[in-house]
């Protein structure tokens, strides 16, 4: 296994709620340097980036915070793709999910550049297509995904020099619950990839999770962008946009594990923990908990 590099980013930038920017020492509160190492993992913390304060402004031309947010962005972007250089493997600590912008574009051009073959499993309860002209709040940790696939403003979709950083045929999302009426509509336009909360429940988790991993092969770099918020907020409360009736922990590990098994996990994102919405950490120590899964910890009893 590479060297896990953790990079926090401590932001709330593109989040409709305050609180995100705790996320990074929540989860080292909660102690994930240790428990990745006991793994067996090498990790190294880079401590956190900086980037400018979150100046709590209304929407400017259908975006909130714009400027910061691509400042912000282009942190992650440099600090990935610093990491993946390396060789090592880069754990982003959010922070709001507008930073998977800086994050997924820094891994799609490391990707492009070696040859690689791109997955990004989305796990999430927001679809996070949203564009200005159809999200009335303006903010950017709605939009990600859409700028990732070119929808956007230019400052966001070419953050990486090529717009856009991804196909719609490169991102599997999986436990969405919550698409707004227009996103609904650009979403099916574009095709995008959607194991949502209602198709799960007809087929299952497991078989699910095989679907969306059944394109993977020895050369796919396997992005996992990981929303806590993806969670049933019975199990995760600490977050700044809970939805109902997303997976249960049970389930919530069998993702995990079932992405620990392919082997091909080589970036991560950990986004949109709020410790301001939380119960003693309790979130924060449940995602530990399942990111100790991605890397093999493993309730499986047969030999």
């Amino acid at each position: 296994m590479p060297i896990v590099t953790l990079i926090g980013a401590p932001t709330d930038i593109g989040a409709g709620h305050r609180g995100a920017s705790m996320g990074p020492e929540a989860l080292r509160v909660a102690h994930i340097t240790e428990a990745l190492r006991e793994r067996g993992l090498e990790v190294e913390d880079r401590g956190n980036l900086s980037g400018p304060t979150n100046p709590w402004q209304p929407p400017v031309d259908g975006y909130r915070h714009l400027p910061e947010v691509v400042q912000w962005n282009r942190a992650v972007y440099d600090a990935v793709r610093g990491a993946l250089d390396d060789g090592r493997l880069p754990i982003l600590l959010g922070g709001d999910h507008c930073l998977g912008l800086g994050s997924i574009t820094a891994v799609a051009r490391h990707c492009r550049e070696r040859g690689k073959k791109l997955m990004v499993l989305w796990l999430d309860a927001h679809a996070d297509f949203n564009t200005s002209a159809i999200t009335p709040s303006g903010n950017v940790h709605g939009m990600p995904v859409a700028c990732l696939c070119g929808i956007g403003p230019r400052e966001l979709t070419h953050l990486g020099g090529d717009a856009p950083a991804l196909r719609p045929d490169q991102i599997r999302q999986i436990g969405i619950r919550s698409v707004d009426a227009g996103e609904k509509k650009l979403v099916r336009e574009h095709g995008l990839d959607i194991y949502d909360m209602r198709y799960i429940d007809e087929i299952g988790i497991k078989r699910a999770m095989e679907e969306a991993l059944s394109d993977l092969d020895a050369n796919t770099h396997l992005h996992v962008s990981f929303d806590v918020d993806f969670l049933d907020p019975e199990i995760a409360p600490g977050v700044g946009t809970t939805v109902p009736g997303g997976p249960n922990y049970r389930e919530a590990q069998l993702v995990m594990e079932m992405i620990a098994d392919t082997g091909r996990l080589a970036s991560l994102d950990i986004v949109e923990l709020n410790p301001a919405f939380d119960d003693h950490n309790r979130t924060a120590k449940l995602a530990v908990d399942l990111v100790e899964s991605l890397f093999g910890k493993s309730t499986l009893m047969r030999a």
